[in-house]
């Protein structure tokens, strides 16, 4: 079943998660003071970690961002990372939208925050947009075209926009499956799953060799791309780019699949609520073959990329449950999280145990 209200990307700020918004204004109108007009505050509610609210100064719409509430995993939810590479990206990759100001103040919202600017355009949740219903194909348009803004991400060489410093692409991987790991261990709660420390471990122990580092972003699935209304061919912009780093470019494709509809898994894991099976998405030798001809990365050892990112996912939905248990969240949906992580851990083994080539 899909989540009510997907036909709208914003509605009323849930209950809980609002901010010191006459203490936002104040700020902002200092900050900026060319923003003038009636304030209003509106949330992106879709997203499952960091907290994103649409604000409106008279007719100027803004987008703020701030990690969620409680506590935080080491590395994660990191604005300071995000303002960084959405200042500069956006020269020589027009998908990224540009980013306007970082606060560290923790007066303000009580924690780090990020202001972005808005950008109109359609998200694919659990069904071809309205828009594009007409459209011939329109779902495995949608699908090559995800696919397409990976690969072109991949091929921006990182110092052309002073991105050459932002992580650190020696030993990547290593680092990596041994922060996952233990954010697996901190996250887990008495009910986790029994063999997703077991896929960490095998995920160690067979890394493979990495090609020539990219800028990743780190967590890229379908919904943080959007398009123009009526146009699949297209991402127009990709959004939440708070883990981006340098790194092995095959772990943003194998993110990406292991969100992909599976023929053995069906409609599986992190996004099983959005039946994504139903759009007509093009298969993942495909998806594959699409990003390896377009990027210009070999795809070998593809089965543990994807490997990689269904214990990335399993570890993030385990985060988020246990967010909940803690009582650090009053979204309801977090409670169901955690349903989706055994099928993502024996989506993972799987893969460990497929052929190491590319599909």
């Amino acid at each position: 079943m899909s989540e009510p209200g997907r036909e709208s990307d914003t509605a009323p700020v849930r209950p809980g998660e609002d901010l010191d918004w006459p203490r936002v204004e104040a700020h902002l109108r200092t900050e900026l003071p060319e923003l003038t007009g009636a304030f209003s505050v509106l949330q992106f509610p879709h997203g499952s970690a960091n907290l994103t609210y649409q604000l409106r100064f008279g007719d100027t719409t803004l987008v703020l961002r701030r990690p969620p509430f409680g506590r935080i995993a080491p590395g994660a939810h990191d604005m300071g990372r995000e303002y960084t590479v959405l200042s500069r990206l956006g020269a020589v990759y027009p998908r990224a939208p540009r980013a306007l100001m970082l606060c560290t103040d923790h007066e303000i919202v009580g924690a780090d925050f990020l202001l972005v600017e808005y950008r109109s355009g359609v998200v694919v949740w659990d069904a071809v947009p309205a828009s594009m219903a007409e459209v011939p194909q329109a779902g495995r348009r949608i699908g090559l075209a995800v696919v397409d803004a990976l690969a072109d991400l991949h091929r921006v060489v990182p110092q052309d926009c002073g991105l050459g410093d932002l992580g650190r692409p020696d030993g990547f991987l290593e680092r990596q499956v041994r922060g996952w790991r233990k954010r697996w261990d901190l996250a887990a709660t008495p009910d986790a799953d029994p063999y997703a420390a077991g896929l960490g471990e095998s995920l160690a122990a067979t890394l493979p060799s990495s090609g020539a580092p990219a800028v990743l972003h780190n967590d890229f699935k379908i919904d943080n791309c959007q398009f123009a209304p009526a146009e699949p061919d297209e991402v127009v912009s990709v959004f939440d780019w708070d883990m981006a780093t340098l790194g092995d470019p095959l772990v943003d494709l194998g993110t990406l699949l292991n969100y992909w509809p599976d023929p053995e898994y069906g409609d599986a894991g992190a996004l099983a609520v959005l039946e994504l099976s139903s759009l007509g998405l093009p298969g993942r030798d495909e998806l594959i073959e699409r990003y390896a001809v377009r990027s210009r990365v070999a795809v070998d050892d593809v089965d543990w990329y994807e490997a990689y990112g269904c214990f990335k996912t399993a570890v993030i939905l385990q985060q988020l449950y246990a967010r909940y248990v803690r009582g650090e969240t009053s979204d309801e949906r977090m409670a169901a999280r955690g349903d989706h992580i055994a099928v993502l851990v024996e989506r993972g083994l799987a893969r460990l145990r497929a052929p190491r080539s590319a599909a």
